[in-house]
């Protein structure tokens, strides 16, 4: 009886499982990369036109560089940038990990990248003669799908001490509450106060309750004895200026 090897294995056969498997890697890879076209993959965006040109979910895509096997770097940059938005200024490597698709190399580039950042674009240098000196520090929030309540604490010379989320989501009076959108600046002694949230919309009108929630944190700065400069609300056209336009 001839003697039939255990490994054994039809050379056609063979072939056939390399090339599914072939095609099974490319189609993950492609999958990994699919949010963004070839064109417009951020690391080539950022070489041909400039890191300033790229959302802050891009430049966090750049700086991740790939995804993972269950995670395409997109998601992960999504839910970082997520991270990003509700961290101060005692922020930890750990905050990352939390998240799916991170490891600790990931973790601690992202820290550093935030920590050299801090150092060397502090916008405690930067001072507040009109309200147009306000739309530069939060132009890169436009593209957020909500709105996000900031406050500007200023010292006597009106140079930005810090920029603070105060919440997100669709405002009211019940969410952007004066003990919240005081309390940096109360902290850290500030002489005045500029507040300023995005309109996904695109209009940059403000509402009935945008104008309610301005005379609320007005009355407030009088009492704590820090003024409120402006409410500033702004999207990709632009900004609207209460202290402009002679509503404050």
């Amino acid at each position: 009886m001839p003697i039939v090897s255990e490994c054994f294995f039809p050379v056609e056969l063979f072939e056939i499982k390399s090339s599914l498997l072939l095609v099974t890697k490319s189609m993950q890879c492609k999958e990994r990369y699919s949010h963004f076209q070839a064109e417009k993959r951020p690391r080539e965006q950022l070489l041909a036109f400039g890191a300033e040109k790229l959302s802050d979910m891009e430049l966090i895509a750049v700086l991740l560089g790939s995804g993972s096997r269950e995670r395409p770097v997109w998601k992960i940059a999504e839910e970082v940038l997520r991270v990003f938005d509700s961290l101060d200024d005692n922020f930890r490597a750990d905050e990352f990990l939390r998240i799916s698709g991170i490891g600790t190399a990931k973790a601690a580039l992202l820290s550093a990248a935030l920590e050299l950042s801090r150092r060397k674009l502090c916008p405690g240098k930067k001072k507040i003669s009109f309200p147009s000196d306000v739309y530069p520090l939060l132009t890169h929030y436009v593209d957020r799908d909500q709105e996000n309540f900031f406050s500007l604490s200023l010292n006597g010379a009106h140079e930005v001490k810090s920029v603070r989320l105060v919440t997100k989501g669709l405002l009211n009076r019940t969410i952007v509450h004066p003990r919240e959108v005081f309390a940096q600046s109360v902290a850290e002694r500030a002489a005045a106060l500029i507040v300023a949230h995005n309109h996904p919309s695109g209009n940059l009108q403000p509402s009935h309750e945008d104008r309610e929630i301005t005379q609320r944190l007005k009355q407030s700065g009088e009492i704590l004895g820090i003024q409120l400069l402006d409410h500033i609300i702004f999207g990709e056209e632009g900004y609207y200026s209460f202290l402009e336009e002679g509503e404050l």
